[in-house]
Formats: structure tokens, sequence, C-alpha cells
């Protein structure tokens, strides 16, 4: 699996997501590479999709250096590394990698910056991100809205991998998580939606402060062994 931490382009690293990336490779049984991608403001866009394509395409030809056996990738991550998972996902649809992407998992992601939702103004204030925050992480973000670099939900979806995507209910982001899961299925790639009841975005590293949280971050990823293992026997 490649990993892409979660902070709005502008806070986060491996550190304060190693418990999530080793939550993850517990309950799937996989190797996680957490990518250290470059933050804004010093780093604006393109620079975190830039980063976050060329790690995912090193990791595919570079298994025996990091001690692997690379025969697929997992993309997943985060909040603004769900972003980059849908990103990355897309571009090496496009331009294949050394060995092929074979699931997503897109954890709350942003999936686009232009249109309006009602869960953003349903949980703009008070569900812990704020529009305040988001209007600070745009601005030093500094990002072409209209970018399939930025916003992926406004993209052709068809011929993406398999996805198990993740929201959660209480998120000013929630409502975009529903439309790319809708238009994925519509573009007829294999999708499984998870929707965190009750939950903040976030929650799954909150997991300690919220008892809940724990129990539905273990339900989406056994969602995603299932899925993997699906997929794992069609490759057979």
């Amino acid at each position: 699996m490649v990993f892409y931490h979660g902070g709005g382009f502008v806070l986060g690293s491996v550190e304060t997501h190693a418990a999530l990336a080793a939550e993850i490779s517990r309950q799937l049984d996989l190797p996680v590479v957490s990518v250290e991608y470059r933050l804004a403001p010093e780093h604006p866009w393109p620079a975190a999709p830039d980063d976050g394509e060329a790690a995912a395409r090193w990791i595919a030809g570079n298994g025996k250096a990091l001690g692997l056996g690379v025969t697929g990738l997992v993309l997943s991550g985060d909040s603004a590394g769900g972003n980059l998972t849908l990103i990355v996902a897309a571009a090496l649809r496009d331009k294949p990698a050394a060995v092929p992407v074979i699931m997503q998992l897109p954890i709350y992601p942003a999936a686009d910056f232009v249109n309006e939702y009602p869960s953003l103004r349903q949980f703009g204030t008070g569900y812990g991100l704020d529009d305040s925050v988001t209007v600070y992480f745009r601005q030093h973000y500094a990002a072409d809205p209209k970018s399939l670099r930025t916003s992926p939900l406004l993209g052709d979806l068809a011929g993406l991998p398999p996805t198990v995507l993740v929201t959660a209910g209480l998120d000013p982001l929630r409502d975009q998580g529903r439309a790319y899961a809708g238009k994925l299925i519509a573009a007829g790639v294999p999708t499984t939606y998870y929707e965190g009841k009750g939950l903040v975005h976030g929650f799954a590293t909150f997991r300690k402060d919220i008892p809940s949280a724990q129990v539905d971050t273990l339900n989406f990823l056994k969602l995603a062994r299932t899925t993997l293992d699906e997929i794992e026997a069609e490759r057979k």
C-alpha cells in the first residue's frame, strides 16, 4: 500500500499518521509505504500531486530497494491524502506504472473544489473541519480548482481500480465522497461505500478519543480486505 497522510496539504506528516498506517497494515496484512509529500505554503499545488504520483511510480518499480516483492499497488489516504489517492489512481490508469493499481481506499477524501454540497453548509461549523480552516488550507495550497489534479470528481472515472470509499456522516466533505462513489458506480467501477454514522472528519485518527471510531475503522478495513481477497482470487 502507498499511503498519503491528511492535513489539508498544509499540515500532517508520516509521524502524525503512523498509528493509522500501522493499523491499516495490520488489518489488511500488507506492507504500507507512507509518503512524505511536500506541503504548502512553501510548496503549493501541484507539488503534492506531483510527489504523490512520483512516489507511487517509484515504489511500483523499486520493490527490491524496499525489500518487498511488489506485484501491485493499493493506494490510500485520508482527507487531503484521499484527494491524492484519487488523483494518483487516475494518473496511473492513464499512464500505467511498473505494476498495476489493484485497489484504492480513499478515506473521507476531498474530491471536488468547484461545486457546493449540502454537507458543506450543514457541518461547516462545530464539527472539527470548520469553514475557516478549509479556507486557510485552500489559500495556502493555491490550487486550480478546475484541474483534474485538484478536483478528480470532474474527470472520467471509467477504468479506475476497484474502490472502497469511506466518508463520515458529520463531515463537510461527506457529500463529495458520496458523489464520487456514485459516479464510480455509474462508470462501472466495482465500488464499496462505507459511511461512519455520527462521526466527524478525521475519525480514523481519533480512535483513542472516540471509541466508535475504532469500530468503524475496523469495519471499513474489513471491507477493504474482503475486496482485496476477491481481487487476488481473480488474478490467480
